[in-house]
Order: structure tokens, then sequence, then C-alpha cells
């Protein structure tokens, strides 16, 4: 070795002898390599797990306009309470009447459960509002935020009064700050005393404090652990629940913009889809809609990608052609596609251009990307998509087209499809993959061999599935990462990539692995958001060859995945290395074609490592966190390294510094 390797202070806690020999790793800097799309790494958004009502979107009460086939579900009523038709709102047309009890006594309230409980916390400010009139004469409610307390007794937390004082309907809302922070409280109105008869629709809660403070926001500690993650492109508004679990149930994104109050209902199709997390009261409010799906993709910096149905029902649940719409009826479908693009990019002169710029956007979004169908596959789906694809070639031909690869990373139908959607002309094929550790760990060379003449690929959904345990365990997260090094070598191919599903509530999961785990108030960013993370953060601009004997570090005999990069942005190259074994690696660093002139002597180094089994928790949410050092080194272009046993680390130096 002609260097010597020196750590600063206590910098790396890299420890003990090399196991073996030093492995060399040959990083050629001297040729640019193919560009890494910006829109590399992003996130996947479904609402399922309460990822939406109950998770992102901020929204505290459930049922809010008595629109559940049972129209009091989350609700408990006393008194005198009524139900009735024919509200403000056409598409939400049910509404409650208070009257009175006729007894001194005996009071008229409605008090709502939240989603798994009406949360709040001390001192915070939380924004209700109801659209309300008096029936014959001005009336008052009284708005409490309780907790039902284990000792019998329900204490309030706060309370406000509103008077409702018109007998057209009108908006009211005040502020409530609680004394004390409750997780599982409740939501109560009361008719006040001398009673009158009064009217409300829309009942709301929303926290002041929403990300970016909208008012129909969302929840600001979860909106900016997306942000966190700088992530280029966010797909939206989820895989299955796009094509529904019947054409009825499927997602329509123009009951999704608008004024809030008037978006219809609509049946989660993970209600009762899984028997062993059964949630019949699952649905959909539309309170997070298209329009708060672009604004956040602009928010965080990313490319939004809207999925849409290409007129199938979801195929696993509907095997007959009656269940899906016929090849020759697609128009409307077809129309939501051209709209939705008309919606995201049309000036304010068109029909939805005027619809954005009504609801506080005139400018354009820029949408680029548009996906049509989900997991589809089977003829079925091809003589659908490829109507589609000529309609929005002809009237919006910058738009890339997103197609789909089915529900597994391989066999007939996979390679069927991807045949299919270049004959198509799709700019991206959406793959898919749930796998266990071994296809991690035997992956990372998939995209090695890959046609270049086709379209690109998008690694849409995917997530290790550890050992059968389906947790997040840090050895799941790990092999993602030695997974995506492959990705990252093959960006000339690969375009984007999301991990899936993104969001799960503790008390109302229903799939895992997922990336963030929250409760009423917490949230835990888990070992694969951080993985996700650290190579948004180090994407760099284009890649950098990196060999181990002359070929790509694909695991291949010694547990070893690693890739490169350069960012042009500051003039750095960044490694990422993987040692998925229970040995640490030597490694020899050996850099060609750095920049004449000062050379870096110095490597930050940040790592991720923990024990196999190790989690983050609500209660312990640091577990598995990344921590950065500084290495000194005495040349940049020879130096060595040891990389600890099941640890993911990432090297970054500069002939700038």
């Amino acid at each position: 070795m002609n260097i010597t390797t020196r750590l600063l202070a206590t910098a790396v806690a890299f420890t003990g002898l090399y196991a073996t020999a030093a492995t060399t790793v040959e990083i050629d800097l001297s040729k640019k390599g193919a560009p890494i799309a910006p829109t590399m790494y992003g996130l996947f958004f479904e609402d399922i797990n309460y990822a939406a009502d109950g998770g992102l979107y901020a929204e505290k009460v459930k049922n809010r306009s008595f629109e559940f086939p049972e129209a009091f579900t989350g609700w408990t009523t006393a008194g005198n309470v009524e139900l009735l038709d024919g509200g403000p709102f056409e598409r939400n047309p049910h509404y409650v009447r208070l009257k009175p009890t006729g007894h001194p006594h005996k009071h008229t309230a409605l008090e709502n459960e939240g989603f798994f409980g009406v949360s709040f916390e001390k001192d915070a400010e939380y924004r209700f509002s109801v659209w309300a009139r008096a029936v014959d004469s001005p009336a008052k409610i009284r708005v409490e935020l309780t907790d039902p307390a284990s000792d019998g007794e329900t204490h309030v937390m706060a309370q406000q009064e509103i008077a409702v004082t018109s007998g057209e309907w009108k908006k009211y809302t005040t502020v409530l700050t609680p004394s004390e922070t409750v997780v599982k409280g409740k939501l109560r109105v009361f008719l006040c005393r001398p009673e009158s008869e009064v009217d409300l629709e829309h009942i709301s809660l929303m926290p002041v404090d929403t990300w970016k403070g909208r008012e129909n926001g969302l929840r600001a500690d979860l909106a900016e652990a997306l942000a966190e993650t700088h992530p280029g492109v966010f797909r939206f508004p989820g895989g299955c629940i796009v094509e529904g679990t019947d054409l009825n149930t499927r997602y329509q994104w123009k009951n999704t913009v608008g004024p809030v109050e008037n978006r219809p209902l609509n049946e989660n199709r993970w209600h009762y889809t899984f028997t062993h997390r059964f949630y019949p009261d699952y649905y959909q409010s539309g309170g997070l809609g298209f329009f708060e799906f672009f604004q956040l993709c602009e928010d965080m910096g990313a490319a939004p990608l809207p999925v849409l149905s290409v007129g199938l029902a979801c195929q696993y649940q509907n095997d007959a052609d009656s269940c899906h719409v016929p090849v020759d009826s697609l128009g409307e479908y077809i129309a939501d596609a051209l709209d939705l693009i008309e919606f995201a990019n049309g000036d304010t002169t068109t029909t939805w251009g005027k619809v954005r710029a009504d609801m506080g956007h005139p400018a354009p979004f820029g949408l680029q990307y548009i996906g049509i169908g989900n997991e589809q596959w089977g003829d079925e789906f091809i003589v659908r998509l490829e109507q589609f694809v000529k309609a929005i070639r002809k009237q919006y031909p910058d738009i890339k087209i997103v197609g789909s690869s089915g529900p597994y990373p391989d066999g007939k139908d996979f390679d069927m499809l991807w045949g299919e959607m270049t004959r198509l002309g799709a700019d991206l094929v959406d793959e898919h993959f749930y796998r266990p550790e071994s296809w991690f760990l035997s992956s990372a060379d998939r995209y090695d061999s890959y046609s270049r003449k086709g379209p690109k690929v998008f690694a849409g959904e995917y997530a290790c599935h550890g050992n059968g345990k389906k947790r997040n365990h840090f050895n799941a997260a790990l092999l993602e990462a030695a997974f995506m090094t492959g990705l990252e070598r093959n960006a000339d191919i690969v375009e984007m990539a999301t991990y899936a599903p993104l969001f799960a509530h503790v008390e109302g999961w229903q799939w895992r692995p997922d990336m963030i785990w929250y409760d009423n108030l917490r949230s835990v960013k888990t070992s694969s958001y951080h993985v996700q993370k650290l190579y948004s953060d180090n994407k760099g601009t284009h890649t950098a060859r990196l060999t181990v004997d002359g070929k790509p570090a694909t695991g291949e005999g010694n547990g070893l995945y690693m890739s490169a990069v350069k960012d042009e942005t500051d003039g750095s190259y960044i490694v990422k290395a993987v040692n998925v074994t229970d040995s640490s690696i030597a490694i020899d660093m050996k850099v060609k074609g750095l920049k004449k002139g000062k050379m870096p002597d110095t490597v930050t180094v940040t790592t991720l490592h923990a024990d196999t089994d190790a989690e983050n928790t609500l209660d312990r949410p640091d577990t598995v966190s990344p921590t950065v050092k500084r290495l000194a080194v005495d040349n940049a272009a020879d130096w060595t390294t040891e990389l600890p046993a099941k640890t993911f680390a990432i090297y970054r130096f500069s002939n700038n510094q």
C-alpha cells in the first residue's frame, strides 16, 4: 500500500483487523457516465393502512358529512338528532338537525370517535369548522374536545360556543386550544340552551399547524418526513385503489377536486380485502385529492406521476369480461386522462385549467408523466391501453406514458407485457417486486442485461419481505440498499424507483412492511426510510464506472455490493457500499481520473448499521439511524477503509474541497 489511512479523532467506528486481504475496488472517473434522472428516487403513495384519512390528511373527524352507508358511523348521538337529505352540497346531500329534547335535563349532542381516537396536544390550536344554518330562529352550539378518562368521567379539555345566526347555509369556524394532551379523545357538539333547532353539515377538526399552514391541509410531521427525502417523483393516488374492487369503487380524480365539502365519499377497496385486518368503516373522504397531491409535489420539488384506471377493475378479484369496461366504451376513461393533463397543465381559459385556478393555483403544475393502469396483465390490458396511448400521443405528444409489466418481476406475462409496452411505445414500464431476501441478494445485476432500445424502467413498488416476517427490520433495509446499487449502476435504463407502501397507522395497518409508521400524534422513520433518503440525498448527476476484478460489484462471491456516481452540482464523487455478510470487508479504493490540482484529503462517510433484527419504533425511533464521520486520507486516488459486517456506507469526496 502506498498510503496510510488515518481516522480523525475517534471518527468512523471501524475497528478490528481486516478479516481477509483487501478487496481492490477500481473507480474510473475519466469518462463521463450515463446521466441520472432527477426522478431516480421518489415516493409512492397509496391509501392503504389509513394513509390518507387518519394519516397524511390532517382531518380528525370520521364521516364528517354523514355519507357512510350507515350514516352515523363514527358518531354517537344523544337527545333529538335527525338525519336529513337535501343539504347544501349536491354530492354530499346528508346533514343533521339538532332539535330540543323537550326536557330541561336532557341534552341533544353529537360525539365523534375520530380515527382511533380524536387526538390533540396541549396548547396546540385546532380549527373546528361546520356548515350550519338556524332553522327558525338563531341557535347556538357548544364544541368540546374531551378525554373519556379511565376514571369513568369525561374531562373537557377545550370548548367554544358558536352562534348560528343565519337561516342560510354558512361556514362557521372557531379555534380550540386544549389544556392537556390526549391521544384518544373525542369531539362533542352540543345544542345549547335556550334551544333552537340547528342544521349541521361537514363537521371538521383540523390542526391549525398543518403542512404549509393550509386549511385543508396535511399532517405536518408526515409531510415533512416525505419532503426530507427530497423525492424526484411522487406517484399517486395508489396502486390497486386506482382499479377499485369493482369499477364503481375505482379512484376517480374528478371527484377529488373542487370545494372539499362537495367531494363525494368513495369506498376504499382495502376496507374488507384483508380479513386478518378487517376495517369495514374504511372509506375515502376525497379531502386529500388530486389538487392536494399536485400541491404536495410542488412543495417537495417532485415530479407528479398520477396513475389512472385503464378500464379494468382489479383483475385479482374480477376475471369475467363483464366486470370491465367494454373496449368500445372507453371514451369516458380516456377523457379522464386527457382532462387530467388539462387540469394539471392547461391555461386558465380551458375547462379544467379554470377548475385548478379557481382552487387557488392559476399556474400550471407542469405534469410530465401519466400512468395508465396499475398491475394489469393480459390481452385485455393491452387492447385497452393502446387506445389511451393513441389518444394521449395525439393531443399531448410530450407527456410520458407509464405502462405496466404486471404484478410479478418475471414469467410469461411479464415477458409478454414488456414486448407489448415496447410495441406500443410506452415511455416507461412499471415493475413491482415484493420479494424475499434471497431475491434481493441475487438481483443487483437485474438491469445489467436489459435492452437499451425500448422503454425505461420504473421500479414502482418494491420492498424486501425478510425471512417471511414482513417487518421493517434492519436486514431487510440492508438488502434493499444492496439491490439499489443495481438501479443506480443502470441509471441509463432505470429512470425512477419508489419503495412501497409508504405509510401505516400502528392501529390501522393491513400490509407491512411500510416506510413510515405513526400513531395519532407520533411518527417513526424505518430503516428502509433511511436507505431511501440516503440514496436520494446522494443521487449524483452521472454514473461512474466501479468494478471489482473487472466486474460490477453485485455481491457475487463476497457479499459486497457497490456503485459510484459523480455529482456535477458540487463536483463531488459518491461511492455506495453494502456489506451483507457477517464479517468486515477491507477495501482498497483506487480512483482513476481525479482532476489534477488540490487532491481531497478527507472522505465523508455516512453509515447505517444495526443488529439485523433491529427496528425503529414509536418509543425507540432512533434504534437504526445514520451516522456521519470524516475519514482522513493521504491520497484520494488510493485509500483504504474497512466496511463492517452488515453495513451500508456512503463515501463522499470532492476535488473542490
